[in-house]
């Protein structure tokens, strides 16, 4: 029986079955082959979440924000570029700016005696300063383009009245000559004015950055062409003007009724890295600009662990604190959702509005043009990847949507800051973002940094790029600046803390913010200390990179500088 049974299985062997087993055997390792490949792409595709959404371009605005020189303390993709970076400068703007010979003399040469104008000014001489006087509005105007030789003058303001008799408040509009973004400065400060024995007047001092406090004109509801000359001609704002970023209301029940809104709920989108933020922020304005539709936005933000000094992820961040919010208002139709929902819940069931309720990111935003709905609520899962917000605008939707760049701006108060170190420098000043940190500690990855980036080499590597005696700013991961002591030795050296009083408990920006905190302290966290190392960095004259100028590693590590994007 046994020897049957083998003579049986036996039979599958023979000549005339080999062709169709083999057939069989190669079908079915295929198909084992096809179920392991599915089993692996279902597993990356629970798991896979992108380092950084920026790193998926779909055009050249959005490969420009992935190969940028940031001076970091994390990483060198943790700064994001907004849209004022994609702005190149008016030519023609920038280059009619004020020269001295364009104001008029002061003190010319008078015809009357000595004598005579002596006993003319008998009495005048301890009276107040007359600030609106043309000759005295000539005389600051002259004296702030001397002193002021590394900035081109746009703009002055009339003199107005100073703290006391001798002194007068004036604004100015200004770029630093050799300036490479698009935009422009505000600036205001105090002169003191003396008055001689024949009344000849002469500026004796001018005070610091925003000294001239009663120079600063506090905005008015404006529109069109005046909205127009408080902005550069490209749309530029004027770093140094009074922010405005009050929250926008509906002013009466008929327009909230009229309306039609577009909000994102939930997702995983949440304590991500700014990149992620904005990536899927810009996404979801985009398709409500795309519907016609106003943005309920949330403007407290979760700040990822790796700007906190906590080390953990941080609740409670105003939206504020960090980007331009009364461009975006004022350029598309947004509403915080807090004010939002507390209308809607006044009128929603008086005014009979209606809600769409989409919970499939794949619900292209084409498939909701004809939706009459008052609210369009995009209700996203608890599954990464698929409840990220960017996730709406790729695929088909991909060429339709297109991100807002130019109304996302970077934080003007965070900008001033910026402007105040660069005037303190008199905007004359080279820079240099060196990488050290974890990445000077890996040798495998990177083995000539840290030697590259020593105080020695440091001197010898500068010695033939920067000129000695001269201001040098760094922008560096190193926490202990006094590594960097030795380059004292040829040059003037200055880092970021060496200005903490812009943002010290007297600090304009301290009691701003505050002010959008409810009167709570605001940390001036990684974030925004990386986004102000970076720019004062790019207004540097001379500006070396680590990964081109200062070593032979690869940004990205050993044998990538083919791959990755040179800074």
């Amino acid at each position: 029986m046994m020897s049957r049974a083998l003579l049986t299985r036996g039979g599958n062997f023979r000549p005339e079955n080999l062709g169709p087993n083999a057939i069989a055997m190669i079908g079915n390792l295929c198909f084992t082959i096809f179920v392991i490949g599915v089993l692996i792409f279902t597993i990356i595709a629970a798991t896979y979440e992108p380092e950084d959404p920026l790193f998926h371009p779909s055009d050249k605005i959005t490969t420009f924000l992935t190969s940028t020189s940031n001076a970091t303390f994390k990483t060198d993709n943790t700064v994001v570029k907004t849209g004022e970076d994609f702005i190149t400068p008016n030519v023609t703007e920038i280059s009619t700016f004020i020269n001295i010979t364009d104001v008029a003399g002061v003190a010319e040469a008078d015809e009357t005696p000595t004598s005579e104008a002596s006993s003319e000014c008998d009495g005048e001489v301890g009276k107040p300063i007359d600030c609106k006087d043309p000759e005295v509005f000539h005389m600051m105007m002259r004296a702030a383009i001397e002193k002021f030789k590394d900035i081109h003058f746009y703009r002055f303001g009339k003199p107005v009245n100073g703290s006391d008799d001798h002194t007068c408040d004036m604004a100015w509009r200004f770029r630093p000559k050799e300036g490479k973004a698009a935009g422009f400065y505000k600036d205001y400060r105090r002169f003191e004015i003396s008055k001689s024995a024949n009344c000849s007047l002469s500026v004796v001092s001018i005070g610091e950055y925003h000294t001239g406090v009663n120079a600063r004109k506090r905005k008015k509801k404006i529109r069109g062409s005046e909205k127009a000359q408080q902005m550069g001609e490209g749309g530029i704002p004027i770093v140094g003007e009074i922010v405005n970023d009050t929250l926008p209301v509906v002013e009466s029940e008929g327009d909230f009724r009229l309306g039609k809104y577009l909000f994102y709920k939930g997702g995983g989108d949440r304590c991500k890295s700014m990149n992620h933020y904005m990536w899927s922020f810009l996404c979801a304005l985009g398709e409500a600009q795309y519907l016609n539709r106003t943005l309920v936005m949330d403007l407290s933000l979760c700040l990822s662990s790796m700007y906190t000094k906590s080390g953990r992820d941080e609740e409670g961040k105003d939206f504020r604190f960090y980007f331009d919010f009364e461009h975006l208002k004022e350029s598309a139709s947004v509403l915080d959702q807090s004010q939002f929902w507390m209308d809607w819940n006044k009128w929603q069931r008086k005014d009979k509005l209606s809600l769409y309720l989409v919970e499939d990111f794949r619900v292209t935003p084409m498939k909701l043009k004809d939706v009459k709905d008052a609210l369009i609520m995009r209700k996203f899962g608890a599954v990464e990847p698929d409840n990220y917000w960017y996730r709406v605008c790729e695929g088909e939707a991909e060429s339709v949507i297109q991100r807002p760049w130019h109304l996302l701006w970077k934080s003007r108060r965070l900008m001033d800051i910026v402007s105040a170190i660069a005037v303190r420098l008199n905007w004359d000043y080279d820079s240099v973002h060196i990488v050290r940190g974890e990445k000077a500690k890996n040798k495998e990855l990177w083995p000539n940094l840290d030697r590259d980036t020593s105080p020695d080499a440091l001197l010898s590597t500068l010695r033939d790029k920067i000129e000695e005696g001269r201001n040098v700013y760094i922008a560096t991961d190193e926490p202990d600046t006094s590594f960097f002591a030795p380059l004292k030795d040829k040059y003037a050296t200055h880092f970021l803390d060496e200005y903490k009083d812009l943002w010290g408990e007297n600090s304009e920006w301290y009691s701003d913010t505050a002010k959008l905190n409810n009167g709570a302290t605001v940390e001036f966290d990684g974030y925004m200390r990386i986004s102000v190392d970076t720019e004062v960095f790019l207004r540097g004259k001379k500006q070396l990179e680590t990964f081109n100028d200062l070593t032979s590693d690869c940004k990205d590590g050993i044998n990538t500088c083919s791959t990755s994007s040179a800074n």
